[in-house]
């Protein structure tokens, strides 16, 4: 029985001869020979050698062929923020959770700097570099937007522009979470509101998160009639969070202040110079933060919070993106898909009086 015409098409797709099957059966070039042939007999141990040759030859083609014989890469575009204002920590957990669904489903990651623009797209649709893209920092107003909409693979942002043009677009749903915080501040009696921003290197790149959650939480302060305030610090580090709580607890007064925290840099530091001064969060001034369950379970005091979960973003991000590869036996995915964040009290927020 010579070796079916579909498993030595891939071996040749592969970029492999009958002397690399030879080489891993053992055997001599001619045998293979007369094993694809089938024109001499040869015993069932020998053909068997060789069949098991060919499949650890083809089980993992190089790229090329497996871009020659699917049309595709099986690979994924990862448009990352790199750059001194980044925070790179903050980053890990994305890439671990991307690139760990890719491999899940065979697929590897091109990681691309978003500083690239535009341009860092067209580079990967252009030269059929990846069979998908996944886009992340993402601002309110984005050049990427019309060339990504006009590529001819799928692109899913991660992050919501003004205008997305028809993009699949994934996030948390930081408008719910800005109007969620304050409205717990509004609930248990608080008096003024103090909104501790991002750095103003961060507020410059005008990045989608960043205006949804302050627009909203102003809406919502001023459904309420309550004063607020918001704070942009210095810089980052202790130093900036210090010099945010000096001026809060300078201007409070004898105000009901609650601070909603969206900065999840300056949380911990906030929360820890607030005990240093002796103003014991959840006793005489409240604190709301946008972090992980864990971050806030673990601090302490344990933090009040609204879940920021990056690893439950990227996930939802990657099954849309895997279902606008192959829509087959799938629902179509929401074109804006927004993760309601949990709010979760603990032990921050002064009790109602």
């Amino acid at each position: 029985m010579r070796i079916d015409e579909e498993s030595w098409r891939l071996v040749l797709l592969a970029g492999y001869t009958s002397k690399d099957v030879a080489r891993v059966a053992g055997v001599s070039q001619s045998t293979v020979s007369y094993v694809m042939s089938g024109k001499r007999p040869i015993s069932e141990r020998t053909r068997r050698r060789v069949l098991e040759a060919i499949e650890t030859l083809t089980y993992q083609p190089n790229a090329g062929a497996r871009a020659l014989a699917s049309q595709r890469t099986s690979v994924i575009g990862l448009v990352l923020p790199f750059g001194a204002v980044v925070d790179t920590a903050a980053l890990v957990p994305f890439i671990e959770t991307i690139t760990s669904s890719a491999r899940a489903r065979e697929y590897d990651v091109l990681l691309v700097a978003s500083d690239e623009g535009s341009a860092g797209l067209r580079r990967l649709a252009g030269r059929s570099l990846c069979d998908a893209i996944l886009v992340m920092n993402v601002q309110s107003k984005d050049e990427r937007v019309p060339v990504a909409a006009s590529l001819p693979v799928p692109v899913v942002f991660i992050g919501v522009p003004d205008d997305p043009a028809g993009l699949h677009c994934v996030d948390l749903d930081f408008a719910l979470a800005g109007r969620l915080a304050v409205g717990e501040l509004a609930a248990t009696g608080h008096e003024r509101i103090v909104i501790v921003e991002h750095p103003a290197e961060m507020i410059e790149r005008n990045l989608s998160f960043v205006d949804r959650f302050l627009d909203a939480a102003r809406d919502e302060a001023d459904g309420h009639a309550l004063p607020y305030q918001v704070v942009v610090p210095a810089g980052r580090g202790r130093a900036a969070a210090a010099a945010v709580v000096e001026d809060v607890l300078r201007s409070r007064g004898h105000a009901r202040t609650g601070l909603v925290v969206p900065n999840t840099q300056a949380l911990q530091p906030i929360i820890q110079d607030l005990a240093a001064r002796g103003a014991v969060p959840g006793r005489d001034i409240s604190v709301i933060g946008i972090c992980t369950d864990a971050e806030a379970a673990e601090s302490e005091p344990q933090i009040t919070n609204l879940s920021l979960e990056p690893r439950d973003l990227s996930s939802r991000a990657m099954r849309t993106l895997f279902a606008l590869l192959d829509p087959t036996g799938v629902p179509a995915p929401p074109v804006i898909d927004l993760i309601p964040p949990r709010l979760t009290r603990r032990n921050t927020v002064m009790r109602s009086p």
